[in-house]
């Protein structure tokens, strides 16, 4: 039964990544030529925002779809690894679209030109909808799955965008001042960049072999040493799989024997309370040297 509702959580959240896909990216073509229509770069930032998470959710979906694919001979850890990889392509692509959308905010200031404010509003209000509603379909799935969460809370930011873009369309509308979008356009590009510093950071990080974000390495080795019968430990090692799994080594020293059962249970209950999913563990038993060969924990 477990295995079923694992296979059909799965599929439903398959269905969510390519119903979600295919929405937005219909949403950001109609927006970037309403955006360059209307003389509206506010709308063409916000379709650029928009195009950097459904990048964002394209690559969660490729993280889970590798997550399921089997270990081989070459790669033995499988191909989850190249996740992190992928977001690192991804912060790239935002970097050189704000580029492009930073130089075209220029130009409009530069050269200021009508802007058909009612296109603004209509479309900038449809990606308040399509934001919303992406959002809905990973609303289950975010308890779960890290990446999921992710892509949920970047869709909830951009319903919040798309409705600053909205009230923008109101205020110019209303008063005539134009240089309103390109204040908009800067604030949607200040969303872009925070968002990329903390992914080109995460995935740097998560490349070097750092200990993922979620795991409190002071908690976890607190736990390894209440162990009844460890005495010590020495050379724990965490780090990331991919961008939703770690792995962890570790030698424990103890001073009584133990059997099968008692890893078994080290390995439960890291992957219940700390998230991990693969963990050697080495027994010393009765090791009297205090020196460690390697690096000491």
């Amino acid at each position: 039964m477990e295995h079923n509702h694992s296979h059909n959580q799965d599929m439903n959240m398959g269905n969510a990544f390519k119903i979600g896909i295919s929405v937005n990216i219909i949403f950001i073509v109609l927006e970037t030529f309403y955006g360059f229509f209307s003389n509206s770069m506010a709308l063409v930032a916000d379709a650029g925002h928009n195009f950097s998470d459904v990048l964002a959710l394209v690559f969660s979906w490729i993280a889970v779809i590798l997550s399921q694919r089997k270990p081989t001979l070459r790669f033995t850890y499988g191909f989850r690894r190249s996740t992190i990889l992928v977001a690192l392509l991804n912060t790239i692509i935002l970097l050189l679209a704000v580029g492009f959308i930073v130089s075209g905010i220029i130009d409009r200031l530069r050269n200021p030109v009508s802007i058909n404010t009612t296109s603004v509003i209509i479309v900038a209000a449809v990606g308040v909808l399509v934001n919303g509603f992406t959002a809905w379909l990973f609303l289950k799935g975010k308890k779960h799955d890290l990446n999921i969460r992710s892509a949920f809370v970047h869709f909830i930011a951009d319903a919040l965008v798309s409705l600053g873009v909205v009230v923008a369309g109101f205020i110019m509308s209303l008063t005539g001042i134009v240089w309103v979008d390109s204040v908009v356009s800067f604030a949607i590009i200040s969303v872009i960049l925070y968002s990329s510093y903390h992914l080109l950071i995460d995935s740097v990080n998560l490349g070097l072999d750092a200990v993922p974000k979620n795991i409190n390495i002071e908690t976890l080795r607190d736990y390894l040493k209440s162990i009844p019968e460890v005495s010590n430990i020495h050379d724990l090692h965490i780090w990331a799989l991919s961008t939703t799994d770690a792995a962890l080594t570790v030698h424990l020293i103890t001073q009584s024997q133990t059997d099968v059962m008692f890893l078994t249970n080290i390995q439960q209950q890291l992957h219940e309370h700390f998230g991990i999913e693969h963990a050697t563990i080495q027994v010393e038993f009765n090791n009297n040297n205090s020196d460690c060969i390697n690096n000491c924990n």
